[in-house]
């Protein structure tokens, strides 16, 4: 399954369309860490993480993983478990998965610079639920939480997002 993401906040799949919000830096070829850019490029969907204490699992042919509070996700470019989930407390720079607000109720992890990892490149890069007003994210692709869910239920190990900077062209 093939899912496309545009600007300024467009997302495709099959028929069907919906409204996503992108990163606060644009859509970009040449991503950091921290400058808010959704990369460009085509990543497949590595796995699903959810919150079973305010959810049921998602319906979905990915690999699916409940979230607890000790879980994080590396995003300091010295560690060794740089972009990567990890288990807190931890030493370096992290991001906490397990949230007060909803934007990580349900986390879809991203094949982004994760095959090899490259330290500064970019972590932490997922396709999760956005907030009301659909305000910029810091360079994940975001969607209204049943969206999200409805896009899911198709998606197996052969799912890739591609964001680009146009529309797709008719044939």
């Amino acid at each position: 399954m093939e899912i496309l993401v545009w600007p300024p906040g467009h997302l495709s799949w099959n028929a069907n369309a919906m409204r996503c919000a992108l990163g606060r830096g644009g859509i970009g070829g040449d991503k950091k860490e921290g400058d808010g850019v959704t990369p460009l490029g085509c990543f497949p969907l590595r796995r699903v993480m959810y919150r079973a204490d305010r959810m049921q699992a998602p319906k979905t042919g990915l690999e699916v993983r409940a979230l607890g509070p000790d879980d994080g996700w590396c995003d300091d470019p010295r560690e060794d478990s740089y972009n990567r989930l990890i288990s807190l407390p931890f030493s370096g720079s992290y991001e906490t998965l397990w949230r007060q607000d909803h934007v990580y109720d349900v986390i879809v992890e991203l094949g982004y610079n994760d095959d090899p990892v490259r330290s500064g490149l970019g972590s932490a890069i997922f396709l999760h639920v956005a907030q009301p007003d659909y305000r910029p994210t810091e360079g994940c692709v975001a969607l209204g939480l049943e969206d999200l869910l409805v896009l899911l239920e198709p998606c197996d190990e052969t799912a890739r997002l591609t964001v680009t900077l146009r529309p797709p062209s008719p044939c």
